[in-house]
């Protein structure tokens, strides 16, 4: 199976309350997109993008994404970050992963079965978590069916466009004739 469901990548491994204005930095808020995914981590990390490949797995503690809702998650899958794996998310956060069409899934011991280079599958329909690199298997939990349909379906605006009831010329032109 090969979808937004079914990935592999390598791992990076932050921590506990990571906030939206570290992975998103307040200066680059104006920028477009693809500058603006340049300076993620930026006072914490500082050269990450420039490290990332595309398929790459984030991994993180409790309460990730805390903080304003900045759209985080345009920037990780602008950088091919293929699926999050927290071991819990602040919930505002986690809505627009997924609203993104970005996989986020939930490992209460994520730190402790997944380090920094990890090489890992990860089948979010079956719940299934490979760590390659330490040869170990564990269940996690499946995202839900209407979550792997919006996910599968490339995010919300590309869902509500399919279904006919967003027009992507209307939407980008704020609505106006």
């Amino acid at each position: 199976m090969t979808s937004r469901l079914s990935v592999r990548g390598r791992a990076w491994v932050f921590g506990d309350e990571v906030n939206t204005d570290d992975m998103y930095p307040n200066f680059a808020m104006k920028l477009p997109v693809p500058e603006a995914a340049q300076h993620m981590f930026h006072a914490t990390r500082p050269g990450w993008p420039d490290l990332v490949e595309p398929g790459d797995i984030v991994i993180a503690g409790k309460n990730f994404g805390l903080g304003s809702s900045r759209p985080c998650a345009e920037l990780f899958v602008h950088l091919g970050i293929s699926c999050l794996v927290a071991e819990q998310y602040n919930s505002l956060f986690h809505r627009n992963a997924l609203n993104y069409g970005l996989p986020a899934v939930t490992v209460p011991d994520a730190r402790t079965l997944l380090g920094e280079g990890d090489v890992l599958w990860i089948d979010a329909v079956d719940g299934l978590l490979r760590n390659e690199t330490r040869g170990t298997e564990h269940r996690i939990e499946p995202l839900p069916a209407f979550v792997v349909e919006l996910v599968e379906g490339g995010g919300l605006i590309n869902r509500l466009e399919a279904q006919g009831f967003l027009d992507h010329e209307d939407a980008t032109a704020g609505g106006r004739p």
